[in-house]
């Protein structure tokens, strides 16, 4: 092996250790997944199990609506995102394209709002959700959040690269703002979007407190929440809980695991454009 290569046979393992590590709680999650309940409970618990036991799942299945709650959060989390897909793209246009007045502090005070914890506006949400009638309802868990200042800023900054002689060639041509933005935008623009909307449905998906603050039937309850119902007072099996765990997780791994060309593809768009 020449000198020359030697450094790069290095970097490749120290990505190779580094992915290991970052990917080490899910391969453990998985094989705890299929132990059963005497190895889960033993200490130090053993990395892998003696046989694979597949009826864990099963158990999951029979011990929570686990099809319910990946129904509940699906629907949650595409509601949101094709809600914060349209009102983001509709402002970042007006943001990027249109001529206003007050057009640069409207911006910035739109901007500002990604500073304020949701802490801060969760109680004011809750009170104006169940003024509303909408506790234990789809509604309650989506229109808050259809909105979103960071999809705005992602859109409208990827808006702002899009070549500009095409724009003015359009206006020669008669096209309105209407046109402009169906037939050129969008279409050029998929990139920006594909990674908004992965991003919006990850970030739903996993979301925990607003829905154990709005819901309290069990039919409405999304995975998160689902996933604490595996856990009981007088023990915790784990391999039972990561079980549930790794069940609940497989739908979005698999958006990941789809969406992750585009996401990334959108994220250094702007960095490859010169």
């Amino acid at each position: 092996m020449s000198m020359r290569l030697l450094p790069k046979s290095f970097i490749y393992l120290a990505l190779l250790v580094c992915s290991l590590l970052v990917a080490f709680p899910l391969l453990y999650t998985l094989s705890t997944s299929m132990m059963s309940e005497a190895e889960s409970a033993v200490y130090p618990p053993p990395l892998l199990p003696d046989a694979l036991n597949m009826s864990n799942f099963i158990k999951v299945v029979d011990t929570i609506p686990v099809l319910r709650f990946i129904g509940n959060s699906m629907i949650v989390s595409c509601a949101i995102m094709i809600g914060q897909i349209i009102t983001a793209s509709l402002a970042a246009y007006a943001f990027a394209f249109l001529k206003f007045p007050g057009k640069t502090l409207l911006f910035s005070l739109f901007l500002a709002t990604m500073m304020v914890p949701w802490e801060v506006i969760m109680i004011p949400n809750y009170l104006t959700v169940k003024s509303l009638n909408w506790l234990d309802t789809y509604q309650g868990l989506i229109v808050p959040f259809v909105a979103s200042a960071f999809g705005t800023f992602l859109l409208r900054q990827y808006f702002l690269q899009l070549p500009k002689e095409l724009f003015e060639a359009a206006r020669v041509d008669g096209c309105g703002h209407v046109r402009m933005f169906l037939k050129l935008v969008i279409p050029l623009s998929l990139p920006g979007i594909a990674t908004l909307g992965v991003y919006s449905f990850l970030n739903n998906w996993n979301m925990y407190l607003w829905p154990l603050l709005t819901t309290n039937r069990e039919e409405m309850r999304t995975v998160q929440i689902g996933i604490g119902m595996l856990q009981f007072e007088e023990m915790n099996s784990w391999n039972l809980i990561l079980a549930g765990v790794l069940t609940l997780l497989l739908p979005s791994l698999l958006l990941l695991a789809l969406g992750l060309k585009p996401l990334v593809r959108g994220i250094t768009a702007g960095a490859l454009k010169g």
